[in-house]
């Protein structure tokens, strides 16, 4: 059994948070760049310029690329054979997320309360999700979640006889009703299977993929590059004035579900698509 100390997970933590928010993944800035080649309108080309721009600054600053510093999401793969001690996983991470917040100037965005909403003042409790998996390792990924893009997210319990067409139909018209309110161009990550809450779990972990990477089953491959081909034909473009660029990447993650269901997730994220990774 390895035994992990939380004092090892809480600097980490605290970096991540940082480090996402001020450099954006070179496989999203390698899409934006494409895109910008690509666009067609002069607004939308303007735009993404600007969105590049703005990447470089927070990278050679070290600023937020965005005043919106997310939720602090956490997937967490804990190896069945490590012992983490010396006190909570829980509160070590949440203790990373309260150093890197304030540390990095960071906006603190978690009320405490959905109602009272008052301010926690240090962007915590963080929301974390654990998987036990096989091995001695402790795997953390970290995702900034703006509020903007997780309001335009969407479960809805579809018919099984909905099938493939009815899905597609409601990313469509899901992305649609999103317009400009997501900060295009986006990221569109799909889940499809399992319970409610399972289905948009899956869509939110779909988010983490790299832009630019094929889902490893072909017909969900095929069906991402529909999707996305039929999202860009919206005309939403960058920012929501229009183009072809109304999203980098749709991802599809899907698992086994009842026979009497056929969930549907869609999760949007923004262009500021901000996650990083630790292994310990």
């Amino acid at each position: 059994m390895r035994e992990i100390h939380v004092s090892e997970v809480i600097p980490k933590v605290r970096s991540m948070c940082m480090d996402a928010n001020y450099y954006l993944g070179e496989d999203v800035l390698g899409a934006l760049k494409a895109s910008y080649k690509s666009e067609e309108s002069p607004v939308g080309k303007g735009i993404l310029g600007d969105i590049i721009e703005n990447a470089r600054i927070a990278h050679d600053q070290q600023v937020p690329m965005c005043q919106d510093t997310g939720f602090a999401v956490f997937f967490v793969e804990v190896g069945q054979d490590v012992h983490v001690n010396g006190g909570s996983l829980s509160d070590a991470i949440n203790e990373g997320v309260r150093q890197g917040y304030k540390d990095g100037y960071l906006r603190k965005s978690i009320l405490g309360d959905p109602i009272k909403r008052v301010n926690t003042k240090d962007n915590t409790p963080a929301v974390i999700t654990y998987d036990i998996v096989p091995g001695d390792k402790l795997k953390i990924i970290f995702a900034a979640k703006g509020g903007g893009s997780e309001n335009m997210s969407e479960v809805r319990m579809m018919k099984p006889s909905d099938g493939v067409e009815g899905l597609k139909a409601f990313v469509i018209d899901r992305v649609k009703r999103s317009g400009g309110n997501p900060c295009p161009p986006i990221i569109v990550g799909v889940g499809v299977g399992g319970t409610f809450d399972k289905c948009a779990q899956l869509a939110k972990r779909s988010l983490l993929r790299e832009v630019g990477s094929k889902h490893r089953d072909p017909f969900y491959a095929d069906l991402e590059a529909e999707l996305l081909e039929k999202v860009n034909k919206i005309g939403i473009g960058p920012q929501g004035l229009g183009g072809r660029t109304t999203a980098l990447a749709v991802f599809i993650e899907a698992y086994p579900c009842h026979i009497a269901s056929f969930p549907v997730s869609v999760n949007i994220q923004c262009h500021a698509a901000r996650h990083k990774e630790v292994v310990i």
